[in-house]
């Protein structure tokens, strides 16, 4: 059984409570168990991981290589600022897919630019929780081919 790791990165673990207008109403917990649901129908194993720090979402990614078939990440505000977080999934043979509650391409001008993205095998935002559980399916394509 393929592994996947889930990041969330910061403030992600407010959600339902953090501008639900522009995220949902759904928490992170809420998430995590859509997403745990999705990944026993995928027959895939999934582990989660949050937090508001850099560094440590770095680490996480960097000991993937020896644990994990595939990362789904949601860098949250790093996406837009973090060189680091792009080079850790460059130096990664783990294949990532980079999610987003929101559509951040309608958003402000500074969140319409993904500094990750290009690090990843692609994107999917703009569905709420729906773009997790999209993300999953779409890093199983990846992780097993055909």
């Amino acid at each position: 059984m393929k592994k996947i790791l889930v990041i969330h990165g910061p403030n992600l673990h407010l959600l339902g409570e953090r501008e639900p207008d522009v995220y949902g109403k759904e928490t992170m917990k809420g998430i995590n168990e859509l997403v745990s649901a999705t990944a026993a129908e995928l027959k895939l194993a999934v582990d989660f991981f949050q937090s508001n720090h850099e560094g440590e979402i770095v680490d996480q990614i960097g000991l993937a290589k020896s644990k994990y078939d595939g990362i789904l990440i949601n860098p949250a505000a790093y996406t837009h600022t973090s060189v680091a977080i792009h080079d850790a999934l460059k130096a990664t043979p783990v294949p990532a897919v980079e999610v987003h509650l929101s559509n951040i391409y309608q958003r402000e001008e500074f969140r319409r630019h993904s500094l990750t993205a290009p690090a990843c095998a692609g994107q999917i935002s703009g569905f709420g929780k729906t773009s997790y559980m999209l993300g999953l399916r779409a890093l199983k394509a990846v992780v097993e081919p055909g």
